[in-house]
């Protein structure tokens, strides 16, 4: 997935609350609503957007085929790193002004 992707995605304070809640592990939807403190259709809708960047991916649980799990897919992540990495360290970049 394309860096700027995953920077548009999480561009929205709400999906950066999501990231944070999942860097402790995965969680179900449900879950994560509560922990922010938003409906569950509003949930699916910020998770359809995090799934769409591949900045998270979910598994179907077997014991019930209607709930996911959310996890963070880290090669996402690290991507968006290393495009703000280049751009610090590349000529006239931040890296030298810290």
């Amino acid at each position: 997935m394309p860096a700027g992707t995953v920077i548009e995605a999480l561009g929205d304070p709400v999906r950066r609350r999501v990231v944070a809640a999942l860097s402790g592990g995965p969680r179900r939807a449900g879950e994560l609503a509560a922990e922010i403190g938003m409906s569950a259709p509003a949930m699916s809708r910020h998770l359809r957007v995090l799934l769409a960047a591949e900045v998270v991916e979910d598994e179907r649980l077997d014991t019930d085929a209607r709930a996911r799990v959310f996890r963070l897919r880290p090669e996402s992540i690290a991507a968006a790193r290393n495009w703000l990495d280049e751009i610090l360290a590349g000529p006239g970049g931040l890296a030298g002004a810290r």
